[in-house]
């Protein structure tokens, strides 16, 4: 059993006036060795973006961004014509491919948007870029947002991950099947007491903004302490690495 634990108060930040930023891995001027990414995973940005501000239109390619907006609205404009407001409880795929322009910015000019920016690399390059978008249906338990080929309506993005958001009320208890894929489990609001199968160590205890990587093993089970949103990713066991 290989465990890979990220503390909130650990993460890199960038406080730029208009942006608050926390980095679970490195990213832009932060950097440390030991917190590359876990598997495919390269990103999880958790940014808060003020009123009318935003990220001018910038360029990427060969990469899969996804955006889950948890409170707020944010607005995507993009070189293929797409503009489209996330409001929060969206989430959207971005395929970056052989090459795309966009930006994202704060569609309020009251309100802050808090938003988790999410990277992860492609199984294959040089492909066309796209663009999805979808409503979570905000129901207790486990819900499917992204896998790798659109099945079971979730959004397609070109890599063999999943991504789906878990709900449980406190006291409630839920297990992930880690037979197949490594794990990632990225608090987002709440907290909860989280146990991998095979493990010699006690329950890890975990809050928001915490993030546990797993990298084999049988069984993952979350007890959730108090009311409890995460991110739970399924990654292929080849790649992992922190």
């Amino acid at each position: 059993m290989v465990m890979y634990l990220r503390k909130a108060n650990e993460r890199g930040k960038a406080s730029l006036g208009w942006l608050d930023s926390h980095h679970s891995f490195s990213f832009g001027h932060f950097y440390d060795e030991n917190h590359m990414g876990f598997s495919v995973l390269r990103v999880i940005n958790d940014d808060i973006v003020q009123p009318s501000r935003g990220f001018d239109t910038h360029g990427h390619r060969d990469i899969e961004i996804i955006s889950f907006v948890i409170s707020g609205a944010l607005e995507h404009k993009d070189s293929a014509g797409n503009h489209h407001i996330i409001p929060a409880g969206d989430v959207q795929v971005m395929s970056a491919g052989t090459g795309i322009m966009h930006s994202e910015y704060n569609a309020s000019k009251t309100s802050p948007v808090r938003f988790l920016q999410i990277w992860i690399l492609p199984n294959q390059k040089g492909l066309a870029p796209s663009y999805a978008q979808k409503t979570v249906v905000n129901e207790q338990g486990l819900e499917l947002l992204v896998n790798g080929d659109g099945s079971h309506g979730a959004l397609a993005i070109n890599q063999d991950a999943t991504i789906s958001r878990l709900k449980l009320s406190e006291g409630q208890r839920f297990s992930f099947d880690m037979s197949n894929a490594a794990g990632y489990l990225h608090i987002i609001e709440g907290a909860a007491a989280v146990h991998a199968s095979g493990s010699s160590e006690h329950d890890v205890e975990m809050k928001e903004g915490d993030a546990l990587g797993i990298e084999e093993g049988d069984e993952v089970s979350v007890v959730a302490k108090r009311t409890l949103i995460a991110l739970w990713f399924t990654l292929p066991h080849s790649e992992v690495s922190t």
